[in-house]
């Protein structure tokens, strides 16, 4: 029997590596001459970097950048094994946890540090890069991180903008002549699962700005500065960007990742699973087995168990999922090609203490799964 265990991390507790490792130690008791892959997966957000690295041999690289204050930082970025993709968490350079709650302030943040990481990155010799969204502090449309690879954007002085979102209603001239010539060589792939547009109510200000620091009278001025962005960069490329789906994505750097360096908007675990061959894997195999940390109706929508769910679908696979948790709506995966799920707590506990459990419970949970699975092997061969 070949199985394919692909879970994404247990926040907080496990990541995707090592809860793959958890559940094949736990089918293991059960099953040891069974053959079994694991293939750690993410859905773009935190945990991206380390399962494309491990899945693919790759290593990890460190670059001191700004973070979103423009204080140095010590960030991170992987490289598969093959030296061709680098995958960069844009959190690591400008992430909201890099800021104490007092320090939260979208007006000033900036996302320069995303941009040093791109020069970083490309500096390794790669030129597909992965570029997942997810917990941003900033909201400035891009424009630090357009700033770090070389585009000029200055006031009606001549000046350089200053950083964060507030500097954007200043704008008077947007000049790319300057731009890292290799981001035009590069393939350049947004792993994002959310489609708000750029500006309006749906838009980064009025749905994140809050989440970053942003009060209401806040929330209308990093709006009124996106729309003045996005008006300069039309007017420059020729380019619309205020009403794009995922423009909004990371504070509007989804939009200026697609109108300023040619990028696509790719649904992360669609990006993930093709660079670690999970399609290829899954159809040599007989059962898939995946997780994450809680499972519920918002998997539907981009998560890692659905994603591995529908390759399976394609392939006529079984799929288990084991979870921390099992939340509401999670019923609804059934029509998805879930055909199993069950909650690694062995039983009532505090959260700390589910989360210090976490690898024990997996694996315990995997080994009493695959026990089932023995169960139902002997009974049908009684048929």
């Amino acid at each position: 029997m070949r199985v394919v265990i692909a879970p994404d991390s247990f926040k907080e507790s496990l990541s995707a590596l090592d809860a793959a490792r958890a559940i094949e130690a736990g089918m293991r008791e059960v099953f040891p001459d069974w053959t079994y892959a694991t293939m750690p997966v993410a859905d773009g957000g935190e945990g991206t970097v380390d399962a494309l690295v491990a899945a693919t041999a790759g290593r990890l690289v460190t670059q001191t950048v700004s973070d979103p204050l423009g204080r140095p930082v010590t960030a991170f970025f992987g490289v598969t094994g093959d030296g061709k993709t680098a995958i960069i968490e844009i959190a690591a350079a400008a992430g909201l946890m890099l800021l104490t709650p007092d320090e939260r302030d979208p007006l000033r943040t900036s996302s320069f540090g995303v941009g040093q990481l791109i020069r970083a990155a490309l500096d390794t010799g790669a030129r597909h890069l992965i570029i997942g969204l997810g917990g941003s502090a900033t909201n400035d449309g891009g424009a630090g991180m357009a700033q770090a690879l070389g585009a000029r954007l200055l006031d009606r002085h001549g000046q350089a903008l200053a950083p964060g979102g507030g500097a954007l209603t200043s704008l008077a001239r947007l000049d790319l002549s300057a731009m890292d010539p290799r981001i035009a060589t590069c393939i350049i792939d947004v792993a994002c699962d959310v489609d708000n547009p750029l500006v309006g109510p749906q838009g980064a200000s009025a749905i994140f700005g809050p989440q970053k620091g942003a009060s209401p009278q806040m929330v209308g001025l990093l709006d009124e500065g996106l729309r003045h962005y996005a008006e300069m960069i039309e007017q420059t490329l020729g380019i619309a960007m205020a009403d794009r789906a995922g423009a909004g994505a990371a504070g509007g750097l989804g939009g200026a990742l697609m109108a300023l360096c040619g990028a696509r908007l790719r649904s992360g675990i669609v990006v993930v699973t093709e660079v670690v061959g999970l399609d290829a894997a899954i159809a040599a195999a007989d059962l898939v087995i995946t997780g994450e940390g809680r499972i519920d109706g918002q998997t539907l929508h981009g998560k890692t168990p659905i994603g591995v769910a529908r390759i399976a679908r394609r392939h006529g696979k079984p799929v288990i999922a084991l979870a921390g948790m099992i939340g509401e709506g999670a019923e609804q995966l059934a029509p998805h090609a879930i055909d199993a799920m069950f909650s690694v707590v062995q039983g009532p506990c505090s959260l700390d203490q589910a989360l210090a459990d976490a690898a024990g419970n997996l694996r315990a949970t995997a080994r009493n799964m695959a026990a089932t699975l023995r169960v139902g092997l002997g009974l049908a061969s009684l048929d």
